[in-house]
């Protein structure tokens, strides 16, 4: 089983990319609170593809509150200068829209 669900706030606007197949994909990161500490978070990166890329490039804006379920992915590979480099990340399966950035919740309210 590999499944993973988080809820954070996006760090910056997602990137909507397209592959050289011609697939939509959308990157993001989203900053998860810490269990029992406001100043502490966990940043992970999130991959969408497809119409859920497209959806959230075009709606999702830095400061949103999002749900996140898929799951968890492992990579690694070489750069140019030969550094080897490795990283987690979800590939998302759904992306919940919640609240709104805290800016826009302030003039809301």
């Amino acid at each position: 089983m590999n499944t993973i669900q988080v809820i954070g706030r996006l760090t910056k606007d997602p990137e909507l990319n397209t592959t050289k197949a011609g697939q939509s994909l959308c990157m993001m990161r989203v900053a998860v609170p810490r269990p029992g500490n406001d100043t502490e978070a966990a940043y992970i990166d999130v991959v969408a593809w497809e119409r859920l890329a497209e959806t959230c490039g075009e709606y999702l804006t830095q400061g949103r509150q999002v749900g996140i379920s898929g799951r968890l992915e492992f990579s690694e590979w070489t750069d140019t200068e030969g550094a080897r480099h490795s990283r987690h990340e979800i590939v998302a399966a759904g992306v919940d829209f919640l609240a709104q950035p805290k800016a826009r919740e302030a003039e809301a309210g």
